[in-house]
């Protein structure tokens, strides 16, 4: 009843134009049930082999998200069922992307990552980056990939205007390149702590963890 609850009441904030990512690392499978039952269908996890085992043993209807950062060589583990992943950031990663989908005779969407934050902790493509792979002759060939939209993560800051900032900068490289005939989707920006302001400035993708399931249960090895 926890997360029902939780989840229904921090839908009802929402944009209708805004979807929410269920960020459900190191949550139990049980609570993803509770979420499933309440109707959510978008789950997001941060690494590859916690969202195969869950997949494996939770409904088929639901749009796992991998949110994390990407390892090429384990791109293969979930190609046969992730519906979207957040955090690419290099050409390379996306051309394994498309060979792995290929054998699935699937088409992965992806967003491409580009550093916004402060921190050098944070991974991502420099907004020339971006701009070089989208209009890239390489990405053109890839059939069995889909670059969807763009993600950033804001830096870990308490500054309202640092956070405003990163967010704004994206949304402008957002609409910079659809209005160079892009045809980008989604913007995903904000977490938690920080995804009222994301969607002020432009996001129509949250991913949100602790809201709903509470805090995460890490587990020290």
């Amino acid at each position: 009843m926890f997360v029902k609850e939780n989840l229904n009441n921090f839908k009802e904030t929402l944009p209708s134009h805004v979807s929410l990512v269920a960020v459900s690392k190191t949550k139990p499978v049980s609570d993803i049930r509770g979420a499933y039952e309440a109707g959510h269908r978008i789950f997001g996890e941060n690494k590859i082999q916690e969202m195969v085992n869950k997949h494996e043993v939770l409904p088929e209807d639901i749009e796992w998200h991998m949110i994390g950062h990407l390892q090429r060589n384990k791109v293969k583990y979930m190609a046969h069922f992730v519906s979207l992943i957040h955090g690419v950031d290099s050409l390379k990663t996306l051309k394994e992307i498309d060979k792995q989908a290929k054998k699935h005779d699937r088409v992965i969407n992806c967003l491409l990552q580009a550093k916004i934050a402060r921190e050098e902790t944070k991974f991502g493509l420099t907004f020339d980056e971006v701009k070089d792979i989208l209009k890239s002759e390489e990405l053109a060939a890839l059939t069995h990939v889909k670059v969807k939209g763009l993600m950033g993560m804001a830096s870990f800051s308490t500054d309202q205007k640092v956070i405003s900032d990163e967010f704004k900068s994206l949304k402008r490289l957002f609409d910079e390149l659809n209005k160079e005939g892009q045809e980008l989707e989604i913007l995903s920006m904000g977490m938690s702590g920080d995804y009222k302001l994301a969607i002020e400035h432009g996001s129509n993708m949250i991913r949100v963890g602790s809201a709903i399931f509470g805090p995460r249960n890490y587990i020290a090895s």
